[in-house]
């Protein structure tokens, strides 16, 4: 692998409606706003639930000469250079460039920044470059009076997605330089203990993964890049998923190729991440690709909305996916519930029972419950043998476009992506797009002379 990573830092988002969106995270999914870059023309504002952080850019619209002018890709700076930030005030450094991230104009609202700690930009850049990569920044210091971070960012293959990649060894501060940490520095202990005394719980802690929705045929391909650039593994949903196909499901109206990939697992190469000894949460990769024997689906369209490939979905862990989904739906956040049937046929009700919980609570919220019966003797998990689950519910669309939503997910000793519950979350998806396309067309026509 040519760069090291340690851990996933933070996701950006560029979105056109900041404050709304802001909101949104504040007031429904119960994150705190905690850091903020204020420029003349663009704004940062930094999210925290657990260790869980997303970093929402203000996307600009397209000025006289457009913007794409700030994407062009820098292949032949290999030195770093350096820049000196007022933190959170207005200065006429802060344009339309976003720190730790590039402004482009893009056409909808999307995420498209999965940033990485790693271990030595300078030598991930060099690496990365002498094997072929495109970089939209060069390695670039940032100092403030907490200190200096060193980061680079490089275009994935994924459509929009690109990767920052920070050094923060060298930072005390308590986000990045450039920004103004606002309120309290809480640490995650404390931040779980005031969780836990408060009404409304909702003890999201982490990342637990990130779904890109892909063109056919092109899976081995990104799966590639993502081996070959920082080592990343391939990560097998279910036992008996096929080494070439992935996990695939082919039948009764669902056309869906998933195949999911890890990084830190990086002991066959004798390495030993600065992350280690931290348990630091997991974040694994999901990329999904659709089939075309059974028609059209959610990934195309998030294809055809979102002007290409890109993060369809992001995974937040809960400790309690029964209160987390009931604050969240009492704040406003919408869910997805699957077909009623779910809960009744043969064999689900008893699955549910065994594993401690409510059928009709669960139906409530929408929350889906899958058994992982391919026990792994590695995992510690205080259920019984044969009792491994996880438990998920997805949200509806955050943006304008039926592009990109939330999943919260809870595991029990389960570490795949409920293999069984994809069928019931696909048919609720595909509904509720539909139903979405049929609104639409009623508009269209009800418009019409």
């Amino acid at each position: 692998m040519a760069a090291y990573i340690s851990r996933l830092h933070h996701i950006s988002l560029h979105v056109s409606n900041v404050d709304k969106f802001a909101s949104d995270l504040v007031s429904r999914f119960k994150f705190v706003l905690f850091a903020a870059r204020l420029g003349e023309r663009t704004r940062q504002l930094a999210f925290r639930k657990g260790s869980a952080v997303f970093v929402v850019n203000e996307r600009p619209n397209p000025g006289p000469g457009g913007l794409n002018e700030d994407l062009r890709v820098i292949s032949d700076r290999p030195a770093a250079h350096t820049q000196r930030i007022h933190a959170g005030k207005p200065h006429q450094d802060g344009g339309l460039r976003c720190l730790y991230d590039v402004s482009p104009y893009y056409p909808v609202d999307t995420a498209c920044n999965v940033c990485f700690e790693v271990e030595d930009v300078e030598r991930s850049f060099k690496a990365l470059h002498h094997l072929g990569c495109d970089f939209l920044v060069p390695p670039t210091t940032i100092r403030d009076h907490r200190g200096l971070l060193t980061y680079s960012v490089v275009q994935s293959i994924v459509g929009n997605v690109c990767h920052t990649l920070i050094d923060r060894s060298k930072y005390e501060g308590g986000f990045l330089p450039g920004f103004d940490v606002i309120g309290k520095d809480y640490s995650l202990q404390e931040e779980e203990e005031e969780e836990e005394e408060g009404e409304g719980a909702c003890p999201v802690t982490h990342f637990d993964h990130i779904t890109y929705a892909c063109p056919r045929k092109t899976t081995h391909q990104v799966m590639r890049w993502y081996e070959r650039l920082f080592g990343f593994q391939r990560f097998f949903i279910d036992s008996n998923e096929d080494v070439d196909e992935g996990y695939v499901l082919n039948q009764e109206g669902i056309g869906l190729r998933l195949t999911a990939m890890e990084y830190w697992k990086c002991s066959r190469a004798g390495l030993t991440l600065p992350s280690a000894h931290k348990k630091e949460a997991d974040c694994k990769f999901v990329i999904a690709e659709s089939l075309p024997e059974q028609g059209r689906n959610q990934v195309d369209t998030f294809l055809e909305q979102h002007r290409g490939p890109g993060i369809q979905h992001i995974g937040l862990y809960t400790k309690d996916i029964v209160s987390t989904a009931q604050t969240m739906a009492e704040a406003g956040v919408r869910f997805f519930s699957p077909p009623p049937a779910y809960y009744t046929e043969v064999g689900k009700q008893q699955e549910i029972q065994e594993a401690g919980h409510n059928p009709q609570m669960l139906a409530q919220h929408g929350i889906l419950l899958d058994t992982d019966l391919h026990r792994d003797p590695s995992a510690q998990t205080g259920c019984g043998e044969n009792t491994r689950y996880l438990l998920q519910v997805f949200t509806k669309p955050l943006f304008t476009e039926d592009t990109f939503f939330l999943e919260l997910i809870e595991r029990r000793g389960a570490s795949g992506f409920g293999e069984g519950n994809i069928r019931a979350l696909w048919r609720s998806v595909q509904a509720y797009m539909e139903n979405e396309e049929k609104a639409a067309l009623k508009t269209v026509k009800s418009a019409q002379p």
